[in-house]
């Protein structure tokens, strides 16, 4: 093993462990700094991040516009509450709006859950409008997943993330994903909105089948149901596009939620909207007491200037392919793989046979390595990197997964 916490690390390690609710299950590690891809704990130790913080940190840390923008910014003014405008939080709506073209109007929040939840009580208030009381049912997909409020760990189609939290709020039902019978059967006049991940990220990094999202489109408007497309973990430019659900041509959402990536480390959400359901959400039934911040969206219109760029979004499919090419060769040395699948810099390795239910485990293992991936469920390896990963950064990141995985044999 390369890394073993210092008497310093083991000490606040065991604080963390004494204070925070035990929620979460942290690494063995305390990172303290981090450029590019790369990040170094508290000893010393350097890592390749594969991971990003879970598809968060997509332009790498430190980025040096992004920091200009919020120290700017922090010198200026961190907080006006909604009471008031900002002008930070001005400029990215009309931003966000000329980016996505199906869309017409913001609203700002924190996280993808509050986003996801944002989403909806627009779904339900628009049917409320037009429609009777029992057309309120969202449907969402096995796999899925959409946050950690009640809310939408309920619209989360994982029974293990439900459990102890019962009892649950009602209007849901879960669909296989990809099935476009099943779909097709559920959908009925009760039905408000579809909530989809176009590739499901907690789900095993699984894409949406070729037309599943037009299909979706289809059903909602024979249904007269809404469509939502979740892009907190996909979206921002992770895929090579600047939205997942743009490599379907000519689909597009009612609704689409944004998170992680946009504000690449500092919290901010975002829910859009077409123009049938922009004006849903009159005054008083929402809000968010730090959504659309200065701080928040000073940071995200850096970064979505830069992830509009086309070099970066064709540097994200050529890095993708050169990762699933990596993982492929790692493949065919040690034969742990069922499936490489996703899209862009979105790549889950499926573990095969002996090696099922290990994904935790060898996540551990590569850190002690130095290198920092993800895993999605108990058989899926997660790699999201950098959009901005150079050949060096995936060579080295690749070389210690390598050699990581060997030891795992």
């Amino acid at each position: 093993m390369r890394y073993q916490p210092s008497s310093r690390s083991r000490e606040l390690i065991d604080k963390g462990r004494r204070y925070f609710v035990p929620n979460y299950q942290p690494r063995e590690v305390i990172l303290e700094r981090g450029q590019g891809a790369r990040v170094w704990d508290l000893d010393g130790n350097e890592y390749i991040d594969l991971g990003t913080g879970i598809s968060v940190t997509s332009l790498g840390h430190q980025d040096p516009e992004i920091t200009a923008a919020l120290l700017e910014q922090a010198r200026k003014l961190w907080h006006t509450s909604n009471i008031y405008w900002n002008e930070p939080s001005i400029r990215l709506a009309e931003e966000l709006v000329e980016a996505a073209p199906f869309a017409q109007r913001v609203f700002f929040c924190n996280s993808g859950a509050e986003a996801n939840e944002a989403a909806i009580k627009l779904a339900r208030k628009w049917s409320s409008l037009s429609f009777p009381p029992d057309k309120r049912e969202i449907i969402t997909f096995q796999g899925s997943f959409h946050g950690r409020t009640l809310t939408t760990v309920t619209a989360t189609a994982q029974p293990k993330y439900h459990q102890g939290f019962e009892p649950l709020p009602g209007g849901f039902s879960y669909c296989p994903f990809n099935d476009f019978e099943a779909i097709e059967g559920m959908i009925c006049e009760r039905t408000c909105a579809v909530l989809v991940e176009p590739i499901q990220g907690e789900g095993g990094i699984v894409p949406a089948a070729e037309g599943f999202l037009k299909h979706l489109r289809q059903l909602c408007d024979r249904h007269q149901a809404l469509l939502i497309f979740d892009e907190v973990q996909c979206g921002m430019g992770r895929t090579g596009r600047l939205f997942a659900h743009q490599w379907e041509a000519g689909v597009e959402p009612d609704v689409l939620t944004l998170a992680k990536a946009l504000g690449n480390g500092f919290p901010i959400g975002a829910m859009l909207t077409a123009s049938r359901v922009a004006q849903v959400l009159g005054f008083g039934s929402h809000g968010s007491t730090f959504g659309g911040s200065p701080m928040g969206a000073a940071a995200a219109r850096v970064v979505l200037a830069k992830l509009r760029s086309p070099q970066l979004l064709d540097h994200v499919q050529a890095q993708g392919e050169a990762l699933r090419q990596r993982l492929t060769a790692i493949n065919g040395s040690l034969e742990m793989f069922n499936q490489i699948r996703g899209r862009g810099l979105m790549v889950g390795a499926v573990l095969r046979n002996a090696w099922k239910g290990r994904a935790g485990d060898l996540t551990e293992l590569a850190r002690t390595h130095g290198v920092l991936v993800l895993q999605a469920g108990p058989d899926v390896l997660r790699f999201l990197p950098p959009l901005s990963l150079t050949d060096e950064e995936l060579d080295q990141g690749m070389e210690r997964l390598l050699t990581a995985l060997k030891a795992a044999g």
